[in-house]
C-alpha cells in the first residue's frame, strides 16, 4: 500500500488543546493547516474539573478539549489520526512520516505534551491496571469504598486525591518530601476532607499482591509497619516531555528533555516551532500552552510570508 501524501503550510504535531488552538489561529491566517495526532484532546481530557481556564468557571477537561477542537474545526483545518515517526528537514521545509502517511510542510509546530513518569519498581508494569493506575478519573470508580493511595505531592496529586475521596473509603497521599505543594485552594480542600490523610517523607519500594495490588512496602515504618495495605495506588509524580521524536532533528533540548524555545515559540531550527507542556516554559497550564501555540502560529505565518 502506497503512503498517502499531504501538503500544507503548517503541520501541527499533537492533537491536544494546544494543537487545536494553534490550528484555529493558523487557519485564520489562511495557512493550509493539518493537525496530526493519536490522542485528540490530550491529557487534560483525563481531568475531572478545570476551573482556571479564563471564560469558563468550571467544566471537565474533556468538555474544554472538545470546545477548543470544535472551534478549530469551524475553520479549514484537516485532522489526520496518526503517530509521526520521523521528521526531516529539506530545502522546501520538512518531511514528516507516519506508518502510512507522508506530510510535506513549510513549517512544523510541535505540541506533543508529556507522558506520565513511572515509579520504576519491579512489578509496576505487571500490576498496571490491576491496582496501579495513573488516572483517577478513568479508574477511580472501580475503588468505591476501598482504601487507595496517591503517590506524589504536586497540585495534580492533590486533585487526584480529592477526586478519589468522592467514592473511596480512605485516601492516602504518599509523598517523599517534607510537605505537599498543591495550589492554596486545593490545599484547603484537602485539609477539610476527613477521608484524606497525608504520609510525608516516605517512599514506596515495592508493590505486593498476586493477581492485583494488595499492599505496598515503604522504605521506613509507618505506624510501626513497613508493609501498608492498599487496594490501589494512583501515580502522580510528574511527567516526561514527549520529545524523543525530535532528538535526531537537531532541535535543541534542555537537561529535562524539553524543547528550547524563545518568546516567538521558535526553536533553533528555522521554521520549526514548539508549544505546550513539551517545551522549556516553567509554568505549564492549558492556558499557557494555548498561548504559546497561538504565538507559534503567528510567527509561522510571518516565517512563510518572509520566505515568499
Amino acid at each position: 500500500m502506497k503512503n498517502r501524501k499531504y501538503f500544507c503550510d503548517v503541520l501541527i504535531i499533537g492533537s491536544g488543546v494546544t494543537g487545536f488552538a494553534t490550528a484555529m489561529y493558523s487557519a485564520r491566517f489562511n495557512l493550509k493547516t493539518i493537525v496530526v495526532g493519536d490522542f485528540d484532546g490530550g491529557k487534560i481530557t483525563l481531568t475531572d474539573e478545570v476551573s482556571n481556564y479564563p471564560g469558563f468557571k468550571k467544566l471537565t477537561g474533556m468538555e474544554l478539549a472538545n470546545k477548543i477542537k470544535e472551534h478549530a474545526l469551524d475553520y479549514d483545518v484537516s485532522v489526520v489520526s496518526a503517530r509521526i515517526k520521523e521528521i526531516k528537514k529539506n530545502k522546501k521545509g520538512f518531511v514528516s512520516k507516519s506508518e502510512r502517511e507522508v506530510f510535506e510542510s513549510k513549517t512544523i509546530i510541535y505540541a506533543t505534551g508529556t507522558y506520565n513518569r513511572e515509579l520504576g519498581l519491579e512489578r509496576e508494569k505487571e500490576l498496571t491496571g490491576k491496582g496501579v493506575h495513573t488516572c483517577a478519573l478513568c479508574d477511580g470508580i472501580f475503588y468505591k469504598n476501598k482504601v487507595v493511595g496517591v503517590v506524589g505531592g504536586s497540585d495534580s496529586a492533590g486533585k487526584e486525591a480529592l477526586l478519589l475521596a468522592q467514592n473511596s473509603k480512605k485516601v492516602y497521599i504518599i509523598y517523599r518530601g517534607e510537605k505537599i505543594r498543591p495550589e492554596p485552594i486545593n490545599e484547603e480542600r484537602i485539609k477539610k476532607n476527613k477521608k484524606i490523610e497525608i504520609i510525608n517523607n516516605i517512599n514506596i519500594i515495592s508493590l505486593n499482591g498476586e493477581e492485583k495490588l494488595s499492599s505496598v512496602t515503604f522504605d521506613k515504618p509507618y505506624k510501626g509497619k513497613k508493609e501498608f495495605p492498599l487496594d490501589a495506588i494512583f501515580i502522580e509524580i510528574g511527567s516526561i516531555p514527549n520529545t524523543d521524536l525530535v532528538k535526531n532533528t537537531g532541535v535543541m533540548l534542555n537537561k529535562k528533555g524539553e524543547i528550547k524555545i524563545n518568546r516567538h515559540a521558535e526553536t533553533n531550527i528555522p521554521g520549526f516551532f514548539a508549544a505546550g507542556d513539551c517545551v522549556d516554559t516553567e509554568f505549564k497550564q492549558a492556558i499557557t500552552g494555548v498561548a504559546e501555540g497561538v504565538t507559534a502560529s503567528y510567527y509561522a505565518y510571518q516565517y512563510i510570508q518572509n520566505k515568499k
